[in-house]
């Protein structure tokens, strides 16, 4: 069973950086596709980035292209998520996702439905 630990939120000013870390434990396939995800109150989750652990392949919502960057430590098996210029509409519960990548196209990889596998959340509060 893959367990998946977030950190790194906190509280920040506009234009100011954070980095998120997913630490993954339980891996039982050789490669996963890994998303990060947000939910603001009274908003539906988003699909902000994705990497498949085995190519490095990335993929990101509109929303953050440009200002996040996800990335992987295969060894130490963390995700991140380099988060710079945050804006107050960037606040939101910040969670990390997996699954097998087999069969998981990179049509899938921003949709939180697909995913098996979730962490509890870190929150980042972005302040104008």
């Amino acid at each position: 069973q893959v367990q998946l630990v977030e950190s790194g939120g906190g509280s920040v000013q506009a234009g100011g950086s954070l980095r998120l870390s997913c630490a993954a434990s339980g891996y039982t396939y050789s490669s996963y596709c890994m998303g990060w995800f947000r939910q603001a109150p009274g908003k539906e989750r988003e699909g902000i980035a994705a990497i498949y652990t085995d190519s490095g392949s990335t993929n990101y919502a509109d929303s953050v292209k440009g200002r996040f960057t996800i990335s992987q430590d295969n060894a130490k098996k963390t995700l991140f998520l380099q988060m710079n210029t945050l804006k107050p509409e960037d606040t939101a519960m910040y969670y990390c996702a997996a699954h097998e990548a087999d069969f998981f196209p990179p049509t899938f990889s921003l949709l939180g439905k697909k995913y098996n596998y979730w962490g509890q959340g870190t929150q980042v509060t972005v302040s104008s």
